[in-house]
């Protein structure tokens, strides 16, 4: 049995029954067909006008080291399942296929293909549990941390989440996600090493309780960290004991000269509205203006929308289980679904039909659209058949009200996804965590409807379709060739 602490090789994170379907393909289609095979969701977590893309960059990273160690051959050999030409095939595995996606740190809706796999089938369906894994967890996360990034309007939010996180994984990639959805930092150490997060974090209640008394916990605290001197102040009690003893603190610093250059309370139990606003009193009556508030203890979005609204005086929020977990709707749902298959050199659209009109699938290779109008706000986004041209397509159509006249004048195309991956080799450097970032939030800022941000009853995004593409889907649900 191999340990948890030492090296993984992610190649063997997989459903077995890929790697069944996998060796059946290899044995009955000798020509190596191409396929295609979308990612994409069917609807926005917590009721949302939108989701946020993230995890693509370990996916690529994925992709371009996936091999099997002669152990792991070594144990599927074990398993009885597998022919010895496939096993063969997997000790010179590589991926070569092309990986064509929206750019990290993208708004993204329902329905439409985030990533689209173009590989060999062996290959395209080898992949298929990692490349889920990673758009699930790290979506579902940078959206939710997003959310409550938007609650808290322009107060800084930081990631407190790591020990009540799934495991150390979740922890650090969840990490990772919360800053690209919009947070300032996390206090998990390994994801500020790993990806550049700013790192922060205040004091422990151990802290207050190893020593005898309150005031002198403060006191070594401020003396080791003057430049970070934010004191946990509900240990006892925050308006009797708490606040007076920080302000002492805060006193004596002064006193001794120490101009610390970020210091205050933090808050983690209670009625954190009232409690902050009678400590944001005490703090200015007693000449510390410009001292932090900081609170943690269960807040999400809502939580963080009430307690402002209730008029509570909070410089910072420290966030933990309901974000790393996303605690209200901790599934994400993106799915992996063949799209298209090589008959005679051409891709020929494949569709999924379902009683479960939402489970339908849109078939074939396609390109994804945005449609802006002059002033820069995102309009609707677009299906469109992968040989149409903008200035062929005059109108578009909803497929939910497909009776609709939606012309195209004066709107502006722009192609989402872009191709990272070709034969196997990346075509695109690793992005900077925080251009990562900055995307979403140019996007949020610029582009977006606030309509579509409102977290109750947001208005619906328009995924439209242009007529080629519409009438193709059409004629595959009624069984006639295309």
């Amino acid at each position: 049995m191999r340990s948890m602490n030492g090296p993984r090789n992610v190649a063997m994170m997989m459903d077995l029954y890929e790697l069944t379907m996998a060796n059946g393909y290899f044995l009955q289609e000798q020509d190596k067909k191409k396929v295609a095979f979308d990612v994409f969701y069917r609807r926005n977590p917590d009721g949302a006008g939108f989701a946020v893309f993230a995890g693509l960059e370990q996916i690529l990273e994925y992709l371009d080291n996936m091999h099997f160690e002669p152990e792991d051959v070594a144990y599927l050999r074990s398993l009885n399942l597998f022919d010895e030409k496939f096993l063969k095939y997997l000790e010179d595995f590589r991926f070569r296929g092309d990986v064509y996606a929206f750019p990290e740190g993208s708004v993204m809706y329902a329905g439409e293909p985030i990533i689209t796999i173009v590989a060999d089938l062996v290959e395209a369906q080898m992949i298929e549990t990692e490349i889920l894994t990673q758009v699930n967890h790290q979506s579902l996360i940078a959206t939710k941390a997003n959310r409550i990034v938007r609650a808290a309007k322009g107060r800084a939010v930081s990631d407190f989440g790591a020990r009540r996180a799934h495991n150390n994984d979740a922890a650090i990639l969840g990490a990772r996600a919360c800053y690209i959805g919009g947070v300032n930092g996390t206090a998990t150490v390994s994801a500020g090493q790993d990806f550049g997060i700013p790192v922060g974090g205040t004091m422990a209640h151990s802290w207050v309780m190893f020593y005898q008394d309150e005031l002198t916990a403060f006191r070594r605290f401020a003396d080791i960290y003057p430049n970070n001197c934010i004191l946990l102040a509900d240990t006892y009690d925050v308006l009797d004991s708490g606040v007076p003893h920080a302000i002492q603190v805060f006193n004596e610093m002064k006193e001794k000269g120490v101009k610390s250059k970020f210091y205050g309370i933090r808050l983690d139990s209670g009625d954190l509205a009232y409690l902050s606003r009678q400590a944001r009193k005490m703090l200015d009556e007693a000449g510390f203006t410009d001292a932090k508030i900081v609170v943690s203890n269960s807040l999400d979005e809502y939580t963080i929308h009430s307690i402002l609204q209730q008029g509570g005086c909070i410089d910072s929020f420290g966030v933990g289980e309901r974000m790393i977990t996303a605690r209200s709707e901790p599934v994400f749902g993106a799915v992996y679904k063949l799209c298209a298959v090589e008959e005679n050199g051409v891709m020929k659209p494949r569709i999924k039909i379902s009683e479960n009109v939402e489970k339908v699938t849109n078939p074939g290779l396609k390109k994804v659209w945005r449609l802006y109008n002059d002033e820069g706000h995102l309009i609707a986004d677009l299906i469109a058949k992968p040989e149409e041209k903008p200035e062929e397509i005059d109108r578009l159509i909803d497929p939910i009200k497909p009776w609709k006249k939606l012309p195209t004048d004066g709107l502006h195309f722009v192609e989402v996804q872009k191709c990272f991956m070709k034969d196997g080799k990346r075509l695109l450097p690793a992005e900077e965590i925080k251009t990562v970032r900055d995307r979403l939030r140019y996007q949020l800022n610029n582009e977006v409807w606030q309509e579509e941000q409102r977290f109750e009853n947001p208005h619906r995004h328009y995924l439209d379709m242009t007529p080629a593409y519409y009438e193709m889907k059409m004629k595959l649900l009624a069984g006639e060739e295309v």
